[in-house]
């Protein structure tokens, strides 16, 4: 398995030796997904936080009218899973879906301890992904309440333009909080001010 992305992502942070490399390449797994194929389901415990070595995937929740909310995409060099599932190991508020062939590299729950014990400065670098996805959080939040539906479009397109590409309108639509009808006129508003 060539988990070598993984280490190029976590050496921009902290520095790996080999022999920290190989017994981090002993903790974890690399697992294909199909196309549609779930990494975790609402309900279900995530058991994994996943690191996108090829593909794209969407974590989002479906609510009691059966409407979805898609809170993030991931592609490659990117992280997904339920977080506040995996750290608790309780049922996932959100599901985890491929949608393209999908190829992860998979920290498993039970050995997360075991690698902080043995390689120390991995609790540093996870405690700053997790730092600066709660930034990144914070930040779509207030996006969401203080820009127009135009100007939120615009930034997800500024943002995330590998995305744009690889993920149909509608989804876009649900992660900007608007429905694909809406967007379709946000775009067509952009279309005409040219």
């Amino acid at each position: 398995m060539n988990i070598d992305p993984l280490f190029t992502y976590i050496n921009r942070f902290v520095d790996l030796t080999e022999e920290e490399k190989g017994i981090l390449a002993s903790q974890v797994t690399v697992r294909k997904y199909l196309k549609n194929q779930f990494i975790v389901q609402q309900g279900d415990v995530c058991r994994f936080e996943n690191f996108v070595l090829s593909g794209c995937a969407r974590t989002f929740h479906v609510d009691k009218e059966g409407q979805e909310h898609i809170v993030m995409f991931a592609i490659e060099n990117w992280w997904i899973s339920d977080l506040g599932s995996y750290l608790s190991q309780t049922p996932a508020f959100y599901n985890v879906q491929c949608l393209e062939a999908t190829e992860v590299v998979q920290f498993p729950f039970e050995n997360l301890e075991q690698l902080y014990e043995k390689i120390p400065k991995l609790e540093r670098f996870f405690r700053i992904i997790i730092q600066k996805a709660f930034v990144a959080s914070e930040r779509r939040i207030v996006r969401n309440y203080s820009l127009s539906a135009k100007e939120r479009y615009l930034e997800f397109r500024k943002q995330y333009p590998a995305i744009e590409q690889r993920v149909p309108q509608y989804m876009i639509a649900s992660y900007l909080g608007m429905t694909k009808e809406f967007l379709s006129k946000v775009r067509s508003q952009l279309i005409s001010d040219q």
